[in-house]
């Protein structure tokens, strides 16, 4: 961990941006007013970019100073890309000439360490094992931001391996060995969840215009709601996984995490698309993916039928968790019938409870999918690697290898996933794999999300964020979460896991989630919008952690 620190320090010094901060004159000041960092969005930059009042450059500095002022706090970012000035340099002048290459030209953005690019980044999904490996090229989403005229300022620190590593007894939401421990910003040692924990919580500082997260279960919906900005789970085969480290190919997908519901359908529009390097991009129903941003409309909800599968909210049984999240719901409830929706209260999961049981165990249908998956596709990934410094070519390698790197901190963190993962025999070609299949999405599908649906007739469903994931997972079914509120003073304040992390508290925010049927991302999008128009919740949620550069601060450099 020291390692990946004193690496990113370097490579803020390189890039200039530490301790080189020439104040400049009264005179010397632009006159003029710049966006606020913290939730400046696509319009506001694009216009300051359009009117010359900053450049995709200043862009790159602002953001690199602010990672670098809060970087000890919340350890949102694994690795800077060294290149990210000069990168940004070249689409100032192709700007100057006048060509923009997509909507969101010369922006700056963070990935998640698990999204494999082709240049002087690790790809690592957060362990030691990966540091140093290389790739042909850019993941396909990686190439689709370049080629959109996006920079790709770092890597985000996430939970290592997906959080698919360690047992519940030593995991840590947002550890890994090589990003270290990523905390939330809206309390003392918050939890940030995870998997995509930096991702979230680089979107909510303003530490890039946003970022991309990978879901397998929760993991972009999970730290999004945490931190108080809009996720995008995406069907699984609306964006390619080529290159990215997996852990399903059934379930993994690639989504956005932005500041607001307009930012996300932007970056969904440019990652979103057939692959013919993964086949999953081959069941979309469009030859193009739709515009994402024509369901922009504060009208969208009229009309509208919202369901609430209240089979499936999975209280803890503490109040203090609980209770403040149901009433914020009903809030959220009350909001959406007054733009217009019809609310259809227990549109249930038929099959909710055959789901819940098996998804209790380790062995159950629901982790052995997962299981069996990662045993087949992680070694297709490893086998495409083309600098492997370490031989991780198989699960056995890489468990090996984390129990004996130091830097790995087993036991403190167990392999406790591995090692169960490795008693699965097998692949997921295996004619008795397909039961499994075949009955975790029949739970998803017409014993879940598309089951509800039908049966009472319904455009969304509606949850919030804490219980959302489970079910849709199960069939690669989309999500979007959007925020809804936060825990009010005087919440008891309640820290778990290995680590201590404090989950509820004063001021951690939480998401309110619109789910669907497969390829239904134009109508989440556009409830996700006229809810978060309404009630502008983003805005009323304060994080305690915050960096104060501008562009103000930035240009003329």
């Amino acid at each position: 961990m020291m390692l990946s620190r004193t690496l990113l320090m370097l490579s803020l010094l390189v890039l200039g941006v530490l301790g080189l901060r020439v104040p400049r004159s009264p005179q010397e000041k632009v006159k003029t007013t710049f966006p606020d960092l913290l939730d400046a969005g696509v319009d506001d930059l694009m216009k300051g970019l359009k009117r010359k009042h900053f450049t995709s450059v200043d862009l790159v500095r602002a953001y690199l100073q602010r990672i670098q002022e809060v970087q000890q706090q919340v350890h949102a970012i694994t690795e800077i890309n060294p290149d990210a000035i000069s990168i940004a340099q070249s689409l100032d002048e192709e700007r100057a000439q006048g060509k923009l290459r997509s909507s969101l030209h010369g922006l700056p953005m963070l990935i998640k360490d698990n999204i494999a690019t082709k240049d002087k980044m690790n790809n690592s999904a957060g362990s030691y094992a990966l540091v140093g490996a290389t790739v042909p090229q850019d993941s396909t989403v990686a190439a689709k931001l370049k080629a959109a005229g996006v920079i790709i300022i770092g890597k985000s620190s996430m939970s290592e391996w997906m959080n698919f590593r360690s047992s519940s007894t030593t995991a840590c939401n947002g550890w890994s060995a090589h990003g270290g421990q990523v905390f939330g910003a809206y309390a003392a040692s918050q939890d940030p969840s995870g998997s995509s924990s930096g991702s979230a919580v680089g979107a909510s500082l303003g530490l890039a215009f946003a970022a991309l997260g990978t879901e397998t279960s929760a993991s972009i919906i999970f730290p999004g709601s945490q931190s108080n900005v809009v996720g995008i789970k995406p069907t699984v085969g609306l964006t390619s996984r080529s290159l990215v480290i997996p852990i399903s190919e059934r379930q993994d997908t690639v989504g956005p995490l932005a500041r607001t519901v307009t930012d996300a359908a932007h970056v969904l529009n440019i990652i979103a698309g057939k692959d013919p390097n993964d086949s999953y991009t081959n069941a979309q129903p469009f030859s193009q993916p739709p515009d994402y941003t024509k369901s922009l409309k504060k009208n969208w909800l009229r009309g509208k039928r919202i369901g609430i599968p209240r089979n499936a909210f999975l209280p803890t049984g503490k109040p203090n968790i609980d209770a403040p999240v149901l009433a914020a719901f009903e809030a959220a409830i009350k909001e959406l019938k007054a733009a217009g929706a019809t609310i259809i209260d227990n549109a249930n999961f038929s099959q909710w409870d055959a789901y819940y049981n098996s998804s209790i165990t380790f062995y159950g249908a629901v982790n052995t999918v997962v299981a069996i998956d990662f045993i087949t596709n992680l070694p297709q990934y490893l086998a495409q690697v083309t600098t492997n410094p370490n031989n991780i070519t198989t699960l056995e390698a890489l468990n090996s290898f984390t129990k004996n790197d130091q830097r790995e901190e087993f036991p403190t963190h167990d392999t406790a996933v591995f090692d169960a993962a490795l008693t699965i025999k097998g692949t997921n070609k295996d004619p008795g794999f397909q039961y499994f299949a075949d009955q975790t999405h029949a739970w998803g599908t017409y014993g879940g999300v598309t089951g509800a649906m039908d049966t009472y007739r319904l455009d969304a469903l509606v949850m919030p964020s804490m219980y959302a994931p489970g079910v849709p997972a199960l069939a690669g079914l989309p999500i979007v979460t959007v925020p809804m509120g936060k825990y009010p003073a005087g919440t008891q304040v309640t820290a778990l896991g290995a680590c201590k992390l404090v989950a509820v508290a004063p001021n951690v925010p939480m998401g309110l989630s619109f789910l669907g049927s497969a390829w239904s991302e134009e109508m989440l999008i556009g409830c996700a919008f006229a809810y978060e128009q309404r009630t502008l919740v983003r805005g009323k949620v304060s994080p305690i952690v915050r960096p104060t550069t501008q562009l103000e601060d930035v240009v003329g450099w």
